[in-house]
């Protein structure tokens, strides 16, 4: 069975990840946007990397222009974006898809370990999937769901 370490992305200044470093590690995969109402969520995420990594939480944030158009940028104005107005210092990846035909193969993987409400599509930006230290999905998550109210589950990830 896949686990996060079966996977590679490309950073979003250009290098090929192998998602394996974070082996052992609790990961929050999110895919992201840099004009969306959720926007702020950013704010959010930051936060939870910056209590948690010490104990082994990591955020990996994926952008997509796949709903609304809402991250219509560069990769490295996305980049610029996410460290200018919300001071991210977690891991960004390069914009992917994560529906359809061309979705990234990570999404394809998650979406099949973590079917949503209405199917398995990711349905908007800011969808999130918590990632057990052994690799596996433990939850998923809709947009509305804000960074804070994910914290009790992420502990009990972190001391699984």
């Amino acid at each position: 069975m896949p686990t996060l370490s079966d996977f590679t992305a490309h950073t979003i200044t250009g290098e090929e990840q192998p998602l394996d470093s974070y082996a052992g590690k609790v990961a929050l995969v999110v895919n992201t946007a840099s004009a969306c109402g959720f926007t702020p969520q950013f704010e959010g995420l930051e936060q939870l990397h910056q209590q948690y990594a010490d104990q082994g939480l990591v955020v990996l944030g994926f952008p997509c222009n796949q709903f609304g158009s809402q991250d219509p940028g560069s990769n490295a104005e996305i980049g610029a974006f996410c460290q200018k107005n919300y001071g991210v210092s977690f891991p960004m990846f390069e914009k992917i898809d994560v529906n359809g035909d061309e979705a990234h193969p990570l999404y394809q993987w998650l979406r099949e370990e973590k079917g949503g409400v209405l199917g398995d599509a990711i349905k908007w930006n800011f969808t999130k999937f918590l990632i057990g230290r052994d690799g596996t999905v433990i939850k998923r998550y809709g947009s509305t769901t804000k960074p804070e109210k994910i914290a009790s589950d992420i502990e009990k990830a972190l001391a699984a």
